[in-house]
């Protein structure tokens, strides 16, 4: 992954309503914009950066619904990186630290920064300017 804080160069924006069906269209349109830009169906990251991605919209969908009647995916690459953003105008900003074994719920966001982690990634929460809304971004070497 470039070490560098250039822009990345390639970019895709997806913005669907936050109910069930954004899932599938996340993870669809995720497949497609990466075949667009010549990323291997196989590569060892695809599968998990899917997963991730699904539980990123899924839990803007859950959980953000009622305040983000929409959510936004923005999907950025580079030559030896994948990003990717998903933004929802609820304004907790989740917390992304490592398992806590005495917790019922949250599990998910722990899942996507030990998947994150572990493919040599980054994950980040960044609130909205105003407050009112967060990104949860995800950068994965390819």
């Amino acid at each position: 992954m470039s070490a560098t804080a250039e822009p990345l160069p390639k970019r895709h924006a997806l913005t669907v309503p936050a109910e069930g069906p954004a899932v599938r269209t996340a993870r669809e349109t995720a497949q497609m914009v990466l075949a667009e830009w010549g990323v291997d169906a196989r590569h060892p990251a695809v599968d998990l950066a899917l997963l991730i991605l699904s539980e990123l919209v899924t839990n803007s969908v859950r959980h953000a619904a009622d305040s983000s009647p929409m959510v936004t995916v923005v999907f950025a690459g580079g030559a030896d990186c994948l990003a990717f953003g998903v933004h929802d105008r609820h304004p907790h900003v989740p917390p992304l630290r490592p398992p806590d074994a005495t917790a019922r719920r949250g599990t998910g966001l722990v899942t996507v920064t030990e998947l994150t982690a572990g493919l040599g990634g980054t994950a980040v929460a960044r609130p909205d300017d105003d407050g009112g809304g967060k990104t949860i971004w995800i950068t994965l070497p390819l």
